[in-house]
């Protein structure tokens, strides 16, 4: 079966760093819908370049993600293979509950310990390089926002982004740990809408903005407050979206 029976394919993505991010998504999205099953071999590395017309290097990145997030098992000499979900081990982080939105503030709240500190220490220890991913993970989400199209793998970027620029590698460590769903509306169906409407995409895109500039501008108390601010204030929204579906049955 050629891949594009499974119709993976959308746009041709564009030039950038949000290629792998493009790529990524799109083959995450066919394993969660089923349309690269447990045990199937995704296409070569040179069908893959072909299929999203993009590089070698930015298809072997995208695939090191998914692997990293244990989605797919590359066979050397073999190739590339689909996983069936693994249970988690003991002592692991146990998966959100997307029909419990206490659960996705519960995940919140551990991002939170995480992540405001990892501000802080990126403001302090960033390099221009770093400064940059940041900024275009930024860019990234703009333009999806305006296109109207998916912006989880790069809000997940923006986060990640920041996680490398303390220059600690347990800290993108621990957020892989946790998966994609450390973007909680990843997890939501279409029913829940108002975690991806157009105008909470903008809240919280006015937010990254802050936490970026601050960042940018190495003042490690203001990159800490605004992470803090963000992550509360997503808490924020899940409670209040928790008490509007309790309202409404």
């Amino acid at each position: 079966m050629k891949r594009s029976d499974h119709d993976i394919k959308a746009t041709p993505v564009r030039k950038g760093r949000n290629l792998v991010a493009t790529v990524s998504q799109r083959l995450r999205a066919a394993i969660a819908e089923g349309r690269l099953k447990p045990g199937e071999k995704l296409a070569s590395e040179s069908g893959l370049t072909e299929e999203h017309q993009v590089s070698r290097t930015v298809i072997r990145e995208a695939i090191a993600s998914l692997r990293a997030d244990g989605l797919v098992e590359v066979r050397h000499g073999v190739g590339v293979f689909v996983l069936a979900p693994q249970p988690k081990a003991p002592g692991a982080l146990q998966g959100v509950d997307p029909n419990r939105v206490s659960s996705i503030i519960e995940m919140l709240e551990v991002r939170a310990a995480i992540e405001i500190e990892a501000a802080g220490l990126a403001a302090g220890r960033c390099s221009p390089a770093q400064q940059e991913l940041i900024f275009e993970a930024l860019h990234v989400m703009n333009q999806q926002i305006a296109l109207g199209t998916a912006t989880v793998e790069s809000d997940r970027a923006f986060h990640l982004a920041i996680a490398d620029s303390t220059n600690n590698p347990r800290f993108r460590e621990l957020l892989q740990a946790i998966g994609e769903q450390m973007i909680p509306r990843s997890l939501l169906g279409s029913d829940r809408s108002d975690a991806t409407s157009a105008d909470y995409l903008s809240q919280i895109q006015h937010e990254h903005e802050i936490i970026a500039r601050a960042i940018a501008d190495r003042d490690e108390a203001a990159a800490r407050d605004a992470m803090r601010h963000h992550l509360k204030g997503s808490q924020q929204r899940y409670r209040a979206m928790m008490r509007n579906t309790r309202g409404s049955t």
